[in-house]
């Protein structure tokens, strides 16, 4: 369950904050309030798991691009 705040934004538990918050991690580039804001604002079950998906999708689009250049 998401709880809101008083701007209406979901202050726990957003599946999509902490999606937000791996694709910034990924790139590299965030600010330190910006991750502190986002540390207070999302699930760490939430974290991990867009995590490991993430992961595993960066390793098959590695693998189809291996493939692709060994086939041309």
């Amino acid at each position: 369950m998401t709880e809101q705040d008083e701007s209406g934004l979901h202050t726990r538990g957003s599946f999509w904050v902490a999606m937000r918050t791996v694709a910034w991690s990924l790139l590299g580039v965030r600010k330190h309030s910006g991750f502190e804001d986002d540390l207070q604002r999302v699930s760490a079950f939430h974290v991990v798991l867009v995590g490991l998906a993430a992961a595993v999708c960066f390793v098959f689009a590695l693998m189809a691009l291996v493939n692709w250049v060994v086939m041309v």
